[in-house]
């Protein structure tokens, strides 16, 4: 049996530089840069990187034997984009992805021009000040009630336009990453920069070993899953099994908690593939990995659209444990050490 250790310090510390990079879905260049370059950095042997069509980092690593594997998370998160520009100056916004306005009120903002100018910006309600507005606590926080205002000097469409910003500008909203003493992590967009990380500490953890996987494996992280589509492409069409790995989801109903790696069994796509359920969860029994299973019934992930999409695949779905989903989210050290060293083994394991 291949041994490897996990530089938990490495896999947070990788982890941060990419929840502060900005990546929501239709401007992740940035974070596949990012990427990029750290798995570059690892020196592993045979393991080839290339950019989709789409704009997502694909890695080619050849294992010891000819079957195939695909492994992969996403880097897209979500995120707003300019809808109009308002006749007081403000912005009025729409969502990308599954952004939960009451999360993100009173949140700062950067707002990137299609130049690359860079602005900051508030989420408020239209009408914010109690002193003012005596709906301000009853009022729906929606697209229509609410407003990014400017930290700039204007008080009009035109002003606001002279600054260079259009309907179509992204709007990153700040991940207000905290690393805790006692081993939580809370930031926005640990769905699923967290996962990515895993899969970035497991990769460096078999190559310091001096290990390679079992399989002839593909890694992907997707760019456009938080809408729906990201991992459902540039597979190859003898790939023998597909590993998601995605944050999982905690609450009231769900078994997942914030120090395990879970196996999802089920989400709103159907049930996964039990060969893929019963392997992962054998791994975990056998190398004592702390982990739970859970069903998510609101919930998809990028193997919902490879099988979605005509994929053969078998298909499974891991990942860490977090807390808040779509709002400000928390996770901690250990789930990120389960979820490490479960996809070490996935890759080492035979198919």
């Amino acid at each position: 049996m291949t041994d490897f250790e996990i530089d938990l310090d490495g896999c947070v510390d990788f982890l941060v530089g990419l929840l502060n990079t900005p990546s929501p879905t239709g401007y992740t260049p940035e974070a596949v840069a990012y990427c990029e370059q750290a798995f570059a950095a690892l020196g592993v042997t045979g393991l080839r990187m290339t950019r989709t069509r789409k704009g997502a980092l694909l890695m080619q690593w050849s294992g010891a034997a000819r079957g195939q594997v695909g492994v992969t998370a996403h880097l897209d998160t979500l995120g707003l984009m300019v809808k109009e520009i308002k006749p007081n100056g403000a912005l009025k916004t729409t969502r990308i992805g599954g952004i939960i306005y009451n999360g993100i009120e009173c949140e700062n903002v950067t707002v990137r021009t299609f130049d690359d100018r860079r602005y900051r910006g508030t989420v408020l309600l239209n009408e914010p000040a109690s002193h003012v507005n005596r709906d301000v606590h009853t009022a729906a926080r929606d697209e229509n009630s609410m407003e990014v205002r400017l930290d700039e000097r204007t008080s009009s469409m035109a002003g606001t336009r002279a600054l260079g910003i259009e309907v179509g500008d992204f709007i990153f909203v700040d991940p207000r990453v905290e690393v805790l003493p006692s081993g939580f992590i809370r930031s926005r967009f640990l769905d699923d920069k967290a996962s990515v990380a895993c899969i970035y500490a497991a990769v460096a953890a078999l190559a310091k070993a001096g290990a390679k996987p079992a399989n002839d494996t593909t890694i992907l992280l997707s760019n456009y899953e938080e809408v729906g589509h990201g991992g459902a492409s540039d597979w190859s069409p003898d790939l023998d099994e597909y590993l998601c790995v995605d944050m999982a989801a905690i609450g009231g109903g769900q078994n997942s908690t914030e120090f395990d790696s879970t196996i999802c069994v089920k989400d709103s796509s159907g049930a996964y593939s039990w060969e893929m359920i019963r392997k992962l969860r054998g791994l975990c029994e056998t190398h004592n990995i702390p982990y739970k299973t859970d069903i998510y019934p609101y919930y998809a992930s990028d193997g919902s659209a490879y099988w979605a999409a005509g994929g053969a695949a078998r298909v499974g779905l891991i990942g860490p444990g977090v807390s808040g989903s779509h709002a400000y989210e928390r996770t901690h050290r250990d789930s990120l050490t389960a979820t490490t060293e479960l996809i070490g083994r996935y890759l080492l394991a035979a198919l």
